[in-house]
């Protein structure tokens, strides 16, 4: 199913519920689906089968098909679920200008951008089609082709500035690349391992007492409808067996702080937002959190500048740690992290920085 089918689906399932008056964990719990699930086909981030459809409409006491849109048939081309996109490389001698440009039109229902024309991509992330109606071999050849086709096109446009450009925000989201990137230019990184050894965890542990382990990636991880992605946990060396050999794990010494920092850096711009919560890991409870504006020391604010610069990024927002010392440690880059519930809270022109940006056009990096 299209995305934008995703998000008609979603928003209707959404307007009948809030007209029942009951929440989505109400809905989840009546229709048996996953609270997560709900909340991603309302939000448009994924699409609902049949079934699905069948249960959550039973639960709203609608009909299935007040929940539907049009959903193509297993014939209908690809093209029909996807921004039409028409590009046209020039396949004649090179001009004494240099190599022609990439040429064409991408094409939503909405607008047409002539390629030549672009000047910035923002890629923020992109929710790629499924194509349900396929077949799983079909789908998976749909999808595959499209985002080659869609992205290596936009791959090719030559002096656009992408914020970001998703192939150095892959190589930027490397944790343990990132620590490493971090000590290297002068910031402070609490002592951490990164290993799949008992032994080397446990001697880490009895060595830095107060340790937390952290996932390595964020990972979509459910068991029976229950979200297993774990926040920063404190652990203990009696916690841990020898099936910590399946794969690797990241350890971090606990920082003895007094708050965190959220900082967003959007090209020379930097905002920075202390975040008051008495939390070890802050995302658990927004509620909890209290923000203030805050200015970073000078060698910090020039460091976090040249670490994207490292990676050939233009934004990116930065998780560190005040310890009492008043110290900053580092934690982690988060290249295509949230930022809109700081610009609400404290009123920075987040949004407004971006717009700057991608109005500049053309390429620093």
């Amino acid at each position: 199913m299209p995305a934008l089918v995703y998000g008609r689906v979603g928003r209707r399932i959404a307007y009948y519920r809030r007209l029942r008056r009951i929440t989505q964990q109400q809905l989840a719990d009546a229709a048996c689906v996953a609270l997560g699930t709900i909340r991603k086909i309302e939000r448009g981030e994924r699409g609902a089968s049949d079934a699905t459809l069948e249960a959550i409409a039973a639960a709203l006491g609608v009909d299935p098909t007040q929940l539907r849109t049009d959903r193509g048939p297993a014939h209908t081309p690809v093209h029909d679920a996807l921004p039409v996109l028409s590009a046209v490389i020039a396949a004649y001698d090179v001009p004494d200008e240099g190599p022609a440009p990439v040429a064409g039109q991408l094409r939503t229902r909405s607008r047409i951008v002539r390629l030549e024309h672009a000047q910035a991509v923002c890629w923020r992330r992109p929710v790629w089609p499924q194509f349900e109606y396929l077949d799983t071999p079909d789908a998976r050849y749909a999808a595959a082709q499209t985002r080659h086709g869609l992205g290596g096109i936009l791959h090719s446009l030559k002096d656009v500035r992408w914020v970001n450009q998703p192939m150095r925000d892959a190589a930027a989201d490397y944790k343990p690349r990132q620590l490493a990137v971090a000590q290297r230019l002068g910031l402070t990184i609490p002592a951490t391992l990164v290993t799949n050894s008992f032994d080397d965890a446990r001697e880490f542990i009895a060595s830095h007492g107060q340790v937390i382990h952290k996932t390595l990636c964020w990972t979509p991880y459910e068991r029976d409808g229950i979200g297993l992605t774990s926040w920063a946990e404190p652990v203990t060396a009696d916690e841990l067996d020898e099936s910590i050999a399946v794969t690797p794990h990241l350890f971090q010494a606990i920082v003895d702080k007094t708050a965190d920092l959220r900082v967003l850096v959007v090209g020379e711009q930097v905002f920075a937002v202390r975040i008051e919560s008495g939390l070890l890991d802050w995302r658990r409870d927004y509620s909890a959190l209290s923000y203030s504006v805050v200015d970073l020391p000078c060698q910090v604010h020039k460091q976090l500048l040249a670490f994207l610069d490292h990676f050939g990024l233009v934004w990116g927002s930065f998780d560190l740690a005040v310890g009492r010392d008043g110290e900053p440690y580092f934690l982690e880059l988060n290249p295509n992290g949230q930022w809109g519930w700081l610009q609400q809270a404290t009123g920075l022109p987040m949004a407004t920085a971006f717009a700057d940006l991608l109005a500049e056009g053309s390429t620093r990096r």
